[in-house]
């Protein structure tokens, strides 16, 4: 591969990433419940309408899970794939292995997102604990649904909090452990997608 295809990988790997993650937060923000008159929301939602509103007329979510944003985020993921394949030399691929593929990579994907996310919330609660910043106030909202399990198992001790440990390490596991089982399990070529 020259350097030139080697550009472009590297590119459409990031910008497609990007855009996956925008998708998965949109996801996230349908779970969570979260403010969509939150002006990073408001982003969210119009970065990923023109492509999510068509898909919903065909699939419904079901008890407040927004299953379009699931499949939007599998399309965009085995669409990126195959792109950096063919970038790379390689032809089209089998479509059940880039489905196999582009889950975990929406997997991979969505642990990064929850783990750099729960970084920032801690950080910020050193630095600014009462901070009412917009985008701390949606991270908050965002990892509501995955604190609060950890919160009851290891309720705050002396004004303590040590549950995001706890996540930290659950979602290290994932993408230490459980992300690259997956990828060897479904023989995805390494380096397919960034963080994989």
């Amino acid at each position: 591969m020259n350097t030139l295809s080697q550009i472009l990988v590297y590119l459409l790997q990031t910008l497609g990433g990007l855009y996956l993650m925008v998708v998965l937060l949109r996801l996230m923000l349908q779970i969570a419940r979260a403010d969509f008159y939150n002006p990073l929301s408001q982003f969210i939602v119009k970065a990923t309408n023109p492509v999510l509103m068509p898909l919903r007329k065909v699939i419904p979510g079901l008890m407040g899970v927004d299953f379009a944003s699931i499949v939007l985020a599998l399309i965009v993921a085995i669409a990126l794939g195959q792109l950096v394949l063919l970038l790379s030399g390689y032809g089209v691929q089998n479509p059940f292995h880039l489905m196999a593929w582009g889950a975990v990579a929406v997997l991979a994907s969505l642990a990064n997102l929850l783990f750099w996310s729960l970084i920032i919330m801690v950080i910020a609660s050193w630095v600014a604990p009462q901070s009412y910043n917009p985008a701390l106030l949606l991270i908050r909202q965002l990892l509501a649904p995955i604190m609060t399990p950890f919160q009851r198992l290891i309720p705050p001790m002396g004004g303590l909090d040590l549950s995001p440990i706890f996540v930290l390490l659950t979602l290290n596991i994932i993408s230490s452990f459980i992300v690259p089982a997956l990828a060897n399990s479904v023989a995805m070529p390494r380096g397919l997608f960034l963080g994989v």
